[in-house]
């Protein structure tokens, strides 16, 4: 079964870490998470976003659309980027989030993708 792992963290406490360890220090325990997930066998895509401000979020109302800059929740965790994985089950999505270098300072949702193959 497929699942994304969705990855939010404090931008500020991320670009904080960069600029104190320096970015491939920082990106090093990323890489090896991708690593890992590639041996296993496990990863299917996985990337990372842009800032939160360089989002643009669309909705349509009375059919005219709108547009708000930045990300719709208000929040100082923001989506920074996601993993699809195929494990048997959501204990085995569960440990693996568990395992990403996100979990310690932010949080990682995990979301199975649906089938709509037998609807």
């Amino acid at each position: 079964m497929q699942y994304m792992l969705l990855i939010f963290d404090d931008e500020q406490v991320m670009h904080n870490a960069i600029q104190e360890a320096g970015f491939e220090a920082y990106m090093a325990p990323w890489m090896g998470y991708s690593e890992a997930l590639q041996k296993a066998g496990v990863m299917v895509s996985g990337e990372p976003l842009s800032d939160g401000h360089t989002a643009s979020t669309v909705s349509v109302r009375g059919g005219k659309r709108e547009v708000q800059d930045g990300p719709f929740i208000d929040s100082k965790e923001q989506l920074g980027g996601f993993y699809i994985i195929d494990v048997p089950n959501l204990d085995e999505a569960l440990a693996w989030a568990e395992k990403c270098p996100a979990a310690p300072t932010g949080y990682v949702e995990v979301r199975p993708i649906a089938d709509f193959s037998g609807a």
